[in-house]
């Protein structure tokens, strides 16, 4: 079953204007138990320095300093764990404070950009903004990890089918009020980003493995053992040459082993940056219990491969820190002494070995889950945005109420826009600056929220699965050698052929063929407008040539002229970007070349 209503709860702005305020005064009350206790540890110091002139000039016992340094370091450590808590709290006001910043539309330039993603050959993410500062993926993006922004980045690329996206609204209504979940994920892990560790990882443990003898982590065991033997019977007087022969039988074993050790070295280096972080993430994951059945499908996905994948994935790191410790240079003699590389290879490749083919499994599942959180917060933040439905048909779109979820509320006029079998599309006309390509925007940003699972920005919505094409910001290419007119066309014929894929396209075409003279704009735009309603696309063009807007009469009720309108006020061009009927009567290019000072 579709889930259209729209969620009511709590109003956003006052639950986190409530929640600042619970974190900041938390973060006050743990500030004065740190000057209590710190006026307590300095009380204690001194009674021990005290303590300590009687020790030094009185002959009393050293023990009487026993407790106050046991008192002063364990108050020491007490601070340290408030000083957590308050950082705590002041990254949850912050965090918070972010959430205001989007709902007051001032979030452009502060989140991930997921400029990584971008993709210029893509049919339509530079056209929509997908990514970039101010992108649709940095208003949703809350993802801790790289493996949760690739998902997301995924889902706004590639649309969904029916069940999929009714599968993601589900689990996007269960998570939308969760905060605590979202507080807890987006506060692990400070100063931590999300990098390349996740990737890395998932590469790492599909390498080739090394098959490890069985001899040899006895054998290392054993060797190590007689190494400290033989050193300590030759510092207590007895001849080198044990510790001698000891130190050849090693490098030779060493040197044996040089290969697959220094290979399992390099190769885990990069997979164990920020594993600590990865391991956080799923230990918190794991303690949800879902009611969707996706949510219980991804929850079940973290329990393969024995015991929990946090605990597996923080052995790792443990084995990882261990082998980093070999770098100390008080441990490095003893690390030398005891084959410290060698032990930790064995053991890394070990884990690699029984615990790497649940490894993928795992971050398919923090990915889709970190994906489906960055949707739920979105979803909480607007909650008068409802889920669209999705529909079973030919192509299809009907919009009542549909803004730009990009635009802030105040300047977003709405639209109502319903394309099917009559019309299949509509020609949109209209001066400069009017509104045409915000419209195309509008309906293309809208589409790939609704089959990303996430709400619209609309009152209601009704489609089917779409794939979308657009040409909306094509530029020409001094690198590649190719005018504007080319890149125009080359997008055209791209949108065309996604009319071969397995479902109905939604054209989005501004200024159709603009780069060309009047004659042969019109005749192509006309072809191509009509080859792809023949092949059962829908869509909206846009044109300052108002003879494309004869289109209409040949397709007859298959299309329709609608408009936008301007008017001249105090010098200044007024737009009220409100959609009309018909065919726009005027221009206003020689208005606005007046108005920037041009004697025309």
């Amino acid at each position: 079953m579709t889930i259209r209503k729209m969620f009511s709860n709590t109003d956003p702005r006052t639950e986190y204007l409530r929640r600042i305020d619970e974190r900041r005064a938390k973060s006050t009350q743990q500030f004065q138990r740190f000057r209590k206790i710190g006026f307590i540890r300095l009380a204690f110091l001194a009674v021990g320095l005290i303590l300590l002139g009687f020790v030094v000039f009185a002959g009393l016992s050293a023990w009487w300093l026993v407790f106050p340094a046991v008192v002063f370091v364990g108050l020491g450590r007490v601070q340290s764990r408030i000083t957590e808590i308050r950082s705590r709290c002041e990254r949850a006001a912050r965090l918070y404070e972010q959430g205001l910043a989007r709902l007051d539309n001032r979030w452009a330039g502060t989140g991930a950009t997921g400029n990584r993603f971008d993709d210029p050959a893509h049919p339509y993410a530079d056209d929509l903004d997908l990514f970039g500062q101010g992108s649709l993926f940095e208003l949703l993006s809350i993802a801790r990890t790289d493996t949760g922004e690739e998902t997301l980045a995924r889902w706004l690329l590639t649309p969904a089918g029916i069940d999929v996206v009714r599968a993601r609204q589900e689990a996007v209504t269960e998570l939308r009020p969760k905060l605590d979940l979202r507080e807890d994920l987006a506060l692990l892990g400070e100063g931590v980003p999300s990098g390349e560790s996740a990737r890395g990882l998932s590469t790492w443990v599909n390498g080739p493995y090394w098959n490890i003898a069985t001899w040899i982590r006895p054998t290392a065991i054993v060797i190590s053992l007689i190494t400290i033997a033989t050193l300590v019977l030759w510092f207590a007087g007895f001849s080198p040459i044990p510790f001698v022969l000891v130190l050849i039988v090693r490098q030779v074993i060493l040197y044996r082993l040089r290969v697959p050790v220094q290979r399992v070295i390099g190769e885990v280096d990069g997979p164990g940056n920020n594993l600590s972080l990865l391991s956080d993430i799923l230990k918190r994951l794991e303690q949800e219990r879902y009611t969707s059945a996706r949510l219980i499908e991804l929850r079940a996905a973290l329990d393969v491969g024995g015991s929990p994948p946090s605990k597996q994935i923080a052995r790792l790191n443990r084995l990882v820190e261990l082998l980093d410790s070999r770098r100390n240079f008080i441990f490095a003699p003893l690390a030398a002494i005891l084959l410290w590389p060698l032990q930790c290879a064995i053991s890394i490749e070990r884990w690699r070995q029984q615990s790497g083919p649940a490894v993928g499994h795992w971050l398919d599942a923090v990915g889709e889950l970190e994906a489906l959180n960055s949707l739920s917060s979105y979803a909480y933040e607007h909650p008068h945005d409802p889920f669209p439905e999705v529909i079973a048909s030919n192509a299809h779109f009907e919009a009542v109420g549909i803004g730009h979820p990009l635009i802030p509320e105040q300047r977003n006029v709405r639209a109502d826009l319903s394309l099917g079998d009559e019309p299949a599309v509509f020609i949109v006309s209209g001066s400069n600056m009017s509104g045409k390509s915000t419209l195309m925007r509008t309906v293309g940003v809208n589409v790939v929220l609704a089959l990303a699972g996430a709400p619209v920005r609309a009152v209601s919505l009704r489609l089917s699965p779409l794939q979308v094409g657009a040409s909306i910001r094509i530029q020409d290419s001094l690198q590649a050698g190719a005018s504007r007119f080319y890149a125009e066309i080359k997008r055209l014929r791209q949108v065309v052929e996604l009319t071969n894929g397995d479902r109905p396209v939604l054209f989005l075409l501004d200024e159709i063929l603009h780069g060309t003279n009047s004659h042969d704009r019109q005749i192509g735009g006309e072809r191509v407008v009509h080859g792809l309603i023949d092949r059962g696309a829908i869509g909206l063009i846009t044109t300052h040539d108002l003879a494309l807007a004869r289109i209409a009469d040949d397709l007859g009720p298959r299309a329709a002229n609608v408009h936008f309108e301007d008017h001249l006020e105090d010098g200044q061009m007024r737009f009220d970007y409100r959609l009309r009927p018909g065919v726009v009567q005027h221009s206003n290019a020689l208005e606005l070349m007046r108005s920037v000072g041009l004697d025309v």
